[in-house]
């Protein structure tokens, strides 16, 4: 039976919702005079919040369902993905910042600029564009999921649409008037709510077994729950084996921290190098302890649903929702949680997905504007002033708002295609345009070789070879094989890289 909304919960929503508005309003009220003060701020954004930024952009809604469900199922191995995150930060603290802070870069792509020519910045800047486009719609549909279950009890078309036109306001709200300033300030408050949401569900869990800690720790250690590391190669299919991490997973982070603007941008809103470096290693600091919060709350729920000596709770959860395989969190939320807590669970989900959705509005803008539209404008017209990029970067920022509610409506339909599973479905997207970036980067930083058109090669490249091993088309065409989407992007990388290779240097 599922259970409603009471009052205390619809008090907590309402007043979430108030200090959104009140918020917005305030930080709205930030000067802007030019696209380098909307985009990346004026360089003088504290490393605190900027650390809480990424932290906060790093995590979404499909973290906050997913997170516990990996350690309800299988165990701990899934912090080995954050220790991946860890090696791949220092690497773009110290190879990557520095050199986009030596050019001024308000985009990371301005790198490929200064070694390959202004078309493989276009180029490179319309690949994030598509890649960040089918990534943050799937990350804003599983916000979206989430709250039309909760508030409306189902999840037909109309209130998904409605869920997702919720989020995208929301987001709308900090990004449109103040720029990356009010997007990093609001991250914060976003952050706060769903840490703050995820310790009072992890007490009060913890509270509802009728046990102590020893016995807690004795148990999950006796059913092989407190795994951290798995030495066994877990093959194509994927996971998070050491094998996998120090391949897959490392690459995925490198181009989520260093090559996706959605995150880099808020390095570069630092006054220098040295802080916008320090800034990513202290979020990454921060990551790894919210993110064992998520673990230790599936943990919790393994034992309350497995273990009915200390929940008295009889019989195994069924994970699904009108006909559709739901996370245990998501299960808990529906049947159990109490009024008050329910009500603080669903706006900690909320804020994870706004803390995704309104930096990816900021992100698509800059590089859509910065690395696509300046150029062209100022070649037609030279003495374009900054008030018409500033008008027309909050026109992109609209825009894009409406391109990503329709992104996330189609993969409500492609996931119930597929089949995939929430996190899966979130990450595996991404890989789609980091497989091509990773390879055209790391010809750039390592190499002398490749030039403005084998970038463009060697991005479509990436792109494809991860989309030939999807599993719906191996399947189309009668090939058994199966490849998660961390060595997807291992051999998309390669591939990429090579055609670079093929390229000889830019003449001087």
């Amino acid at each position: 039976m599922h259970t409603t909304f009471e009052t205390l919960d619809w008090v907590i929503f309402g007043s979430y919702f108030g200090v959104l508005l009140l918020t917005s309003v305030y930080l709205s009220r930030v000067k802007v005079r030019s696209t380098r003060e909307y985009f990346v701020g004026t360089g003088v954004m504290p490393i605190f919040a900027v650390a809480v930024s990424v932290l906060a952009t790093s995590q979404s809604a499909a973290t906050f369902l997913g997170g516990p469900e990996y350690s309800y199922s299988k165990d701990l191995t899934f912090l080995g993905f954050y220790l991946s995150a860890f090696i791949a930060v220092i690497f773009v603290a110290y190879i990557l910042v520095p050199r986009f802070y030596a050019i001024g870069a308000v985009t990371v792509y301005e790198l490929l600029e200064n070694r390959y020519g202004m078309r493989a910045k276009k180029q490179a800047g319309v690949m994030f564009l598509i890649g960040r486009l089918f990534a943050s719609g799937a990350r804003l549909y599983i916000g979206a999921l989430a709250i039309s279950m909760i508030l409306f009890m189902d999840i037909a078309p109309s209130h998904i649409a409605l869920s997702i036109a919720i989020l995208m306001f929301g987001a709308l709200g900090y990004t449109y008037f103040g720029g990356i300033k009010s997007v990093i300030f609001s991250d914060v408050i976003q952050a706060a709510t769903y840490v703050g949401a995820a310790l009072a569900l992890m007490v009060y869990l913890y509270g509802a077994l009728d046990t102590d800690l020893p016995t807690i720790m004795g148990i999950l250690s006796e059913d092989a729950k407190l795994r951290t590391f798995d030495f066994t190669f877990t093959g194509l299919n994927g996971g998070f084996d050491i094998y996998t991490l120090i391949a897959g997973w490392l690459l995925l982070n490198i181009a989520a921290y260093g090559l996706d603007q959605d995150m880099t941008q808020r390095v570069l809103t630092c006054k220098s190098a040295a802080e916008g470096a320090r800034s990513l290693i202290y979020s990454i600091i921060m990551t790894i302890p919210v993110a064992f919060l998520f673990l230790v709350i599936g943990l919790l729920l393994y034992l309350y649903y497995h273990h009915p000596e200390l929940s008295h709770i009889a019989g195994e959860p069924v994970q699904s929702f009108e006909g559709d395989k739901i996370t245990i969190l998501m299960y808990y939320i529906l049947h159990e949680m109490p009024a008050g807590l329910k009500g603080f669970v669903t706006v900690g989900a909320i804020a994870a997905a706004l803390s995704s959705a309104n930096s990816v509005l900021s992100a698509m803008s800059s590089v859509a504007i910065e690395d696509l539209y300046r150029p062209w404008k100022l070649s037609r017209s030279g003495d374009t002033g900054e008030a018409h990029f500033l008008a027309a970067g909050r026109l992109a920022v609209l825009l894009f708002a409406l391109s990503l509610s329709l992104m996330a409506m189609l993969s409500y339909y492609w996931q119930h295609a597929t089949g995939s599973h929430l996190l899966d479905f979130a990450l595996g997207v991404m890989s789609f345009a980091y497989a091509g970036l990773l390879g055209v980067y790391f010809a750039a930083i390592f190499t002398r070789r490749g030039n403005e058109r084998t970038v463009g090669w060697a991005l479509v490249s990436g792109f494809l070879t991860v989309l030939l091993l999807q599993g719906y088309v191996l399947e189309f065409f009668g090939s058994g094989l199966k490849v998660g989407f961390s060595w997807q992007l291992v051999m998309g990388t390669l591939v990429s890289f090579g055609v670079m290779m093929v390229g000889k240097e830019r003449d001087a």
